[in-house]
């Protein structure tokens, strides 16, 4: 592991691809390995158990690839299974999305009023509760939360501002208004490429994407151990980015411009475990 060792990015899917594109914004001249475990996407509604095991093995490929950083891009594996990875990462550091996200909101909100949104693994872990509450030491926090399980086939369909989405969307996100919360975490990968029609519903409320908190916070992390690669002066105008996959879907070019913003090589078809 050094400063020139890759930072690793793992996810169930494409959606990490969104985290992804917050590290190219912060950590521009990083090379990146990214895995997207395609063949068993998704996680948000398998057991506790067996987001685990995926996790450790997703975990070890980007070990063998001899990363300096490991990336849970996964909403549904922070929540259930960061302690695995951890685990099995030992010395390399671990960067989940749940303490970037939940330090964000706290620090976003004016009123103490958070929502939360995600997957209902996601949601029923309490994982972001309870990391509010851990972290809050002032604040008088109401938290309220909400799965939202069809955002994500909405997003890998491209359906991005069609009526549906935004039908259910409103269905979704109408109780919040009741809670006047100001602040809402975007607990998935896939929800900011739903910002747009999120913020017609819930106008003036802040959204915090964990991705690009996570990336800020890795970017400290990697300065403090000094292993940020030293290409200060060198403009890189798209970084070395080696994808795998472990099954490649049919719109997968489709979805990584919607995710990156840019054109992506095909990525390499592996399997875990």
């Amino acid at each position: 592991m050094n400063i020139n060792s890759p930072i690793g990015i793992f996810d169930s899917g494409l959606g990490g691809l969104s985290v992804l594109r917050q590290f190219i914004r912060f950590l521009p001249n990083e090379n990146y390995v990214y895995l997207g475990d395609t063949a068993r996407v998704p996680y948000g509604n398998k057991s506790k158990d067996i987001i685990q095991r995926y996790a450790i093995e997703c975990a070890n490929f980007l070990i063998q690839k001899d990363v300096k950083m490991i990336v849970i891009a996964c909403n549904t594996v922070s929540s259930l299974a960061i302690e695995s990875v951890i685990e099995s990462a030992k010395s390399i550091p671990v960067v989940g999305m749940i303490k970037p996200g939940s330090h964000a909101a706290l620090r976003s909100t004016k009123n103490g009023k958070i929502g939360i949104i995600g997957t209902r693994a996601t949601i029923s872990s309490k994982a972001y509760k309870l990391e509010i509450e851990a972290l809050n030491q002032n604040k008088s926090i109401e938290v309220n939360s909400q799965p939202c399980p069809l955002f994500v086939p909405l997003v890998e369909e491209g359906l991005l501002n069609s009526e549906a989405t935004r039908q259910i969307a409103y269905n979704y996100l109408q109780s919040f208004k009741d809670c006047d919360i100001d602040t809402l975490i975007l607990g998935c990968t896939h929800y900011p490429l739903l910002a747009n029609i999120i913020h017609d519903i819930l106008p003036g409320v802040n959204l915090i994407d964990s991705g690009e908190h996570a990336a800020v916070n890795s970017l400290r992390l990697l300065a403090e151990r000094n292993l940020l690669k030293d290409d200060s002066n060198i403009f890189v105008e798209q970084p070395k980015i080696d994808f795998f996959v472990t099954d490649l879907p049919q719109n997968f070019h489709k979805q990584a411009i919607s995710f990156l913003g840019f054109e992506v090589e095909k990525p390499e078809l592996v399997e875990l475990g």
